[in-house]
Protein backbone atom coordinates (compact mmCIF):
# COMPACT_ATOMS: atom_id res chain seq x y z
CA UNK A 1 0.00 0.00 0.00
CA UNK A 2 1.33 3.40 -0.86
CA UNK A 3 0.36 6.19 1.70
CA UNK A 4 0.83 10.18 -0.35
CA UNK A 5 0.53 12.95 2.43
CA UNK A 6 0.94 16.38 -0.04
CA UNK A 7 0.82 19.54 2.04
CA UNK A 8 0.06 23.06 0.93
CA UNK A 9 0.41 22.02 -2.86
CA UNK A 10 -1.10 23.59 -5.48
CA UNK A 11 -1.42 23.49 -9.40
CA UNK A 12 -3.41 25.17 -12.39
CA UNK A 13 -4.25 22.59 -15.05
CA UNK A 14 -4.49 25.21 -18.62
CA UNK A 15 -4.78 23.81 -21.95
CA UNK A 16 -3.66 20.02 -21.01
CA UNK A 17 -0.68 21.50 -19.04
CA UNK A 18 0.19 21.18 -15.19
CA UNK A 19 1.66 24.37 -13.72
CA UNK A 20 3.03 24.39 -10.36
CA UNK A 21 1.41 27.44 -8.55
CA UNK A 22 1.27 28.62 -4.94
CA UNK A 23 3.68 29.36 -2.01
CA UNK A 24 7.23 27.39 -1.94
CA UNK A 25 6.01 26.43 0.99
CA UNK A 26 4.96 22.58 -0.41
CA UNK A 27 6.16 19.50 1.54
CA UNK A 28 5.61 15.62 1.45
CA UNK A 29 5.29 12.55 2.63
CA UNK A 30 5.16 8.95 0.96
CA UNK A 31 5.21 5.54 2.84
CA UNK A 32 5.38 2.47 1.20
CA UNK A 33 3.74 -0.33 3.75
CA UNK A 34 4.25 -4.43 2.71
CA UNK A 35 6.63 -4.06 0.13
CA UNK A 36 7.57 -7.32 -2.07
CA UNK A 37 10.68 -6.47 -3.07
CA UNK A 38 13.60 -4.41 -2.17
CA UNK A 39 16.91 -3.79 -3.83
CA UNK A 40 19.75 -1.93 -3.22
CA UNK A 41 21.70 -0.40 -6.05
CA UNK A 42 24.87 2.04 -7.08
CA UNK A 43 23.39 4.99 -8.33
CA UNK A 44 25.66 7.50 -10.64
CA UNK A 45 29.41 7.14 -9.05
CA UNK A 46 29.10 8.79 -5.00
CA UNK A 47 25.66 7.20 -4.09
CA UNK A 48 23.38 4.58 -3.30
CA UNK A 49 19.96 3.90 -4.37
CA UNK A 50 17.14 1.88 -1.99
CA UNK A 51 14.57 0.69 -4.40
CA UNK A 52 11.44 -0.80 -2.50
CA UNK A 53 8.16 -2.23 -4.56
CA UNK A 54 5.10 -3.51 -3.24
CA UNK A 55 2.55 -6.43 -5.32
CA UNK A 56 0.36 -3.12 -6.87
CA UNK A 57 3.57 -1.56 -8.65
CA UNK A 58 3.74 0.95 -6.72
CA UNK A 59 7.24 2.01 -6.26
CA UNK A 60 9.46 4.28 -3.42
CA UNK A 61 12.94 5.35 -4.46
CA UNK A 62 15.83 6.72 -2.16
CA UNK A 63 18.95 7.77 -3.47
CA UNK A 64 21.31 8.89 -0.73
CA UNK A 65 25.61 9.33 -0.55
CA UNK A 66 27.63 6.61 0.06
CA UNK A 67 28.14 8.03 3.59
CA UNK A 68 24.42 8.21 4.40
CA UNK A 69 23.95 5.02 3.68
CA UNK A 70 26.53 3.86 6.28
CA UNK A 71 24.71 5.66 8.73
CA UNK A 72 21.75 3.72 7.62
CA UNK A 73 23.53 0.10 8.04
CA UNK A 74 24.71 1.08 11.26
CA UNK A 75 21.06 2.20 12.83
CA UNK A 76 20.03 -0.90 11.21
CA UNK A 77 22.50 -3.22 12.56
CA UNK A 78 22.19 -1.94 15.88
CA UNK A 79 18.30 -2.47 15.66
CA UNK A 80 18.83 -6.13 15.05
CA UNK A 81 21.21 -6.18 17.69
CA UNK A 82 18.92 -4.39 20.25
CA UNK A 83 15.28 -5.08 19.13
CA UNK A 84 12.77 -7.37 20.05
CA UNK A 85 11.49 -7.89 16.19
CA UNK A 86 14.43 -9.73 15.53
CA UNK A 87 13.87 -12.27 18.44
Amino acid sequence: MLNVNISDFMVELKDGSIKNVGAPTKSAEAKLFDPDDVEVREFGDSQVKVVATDASGNEVQIAMLADQFEDVLDDANALREESRVFE
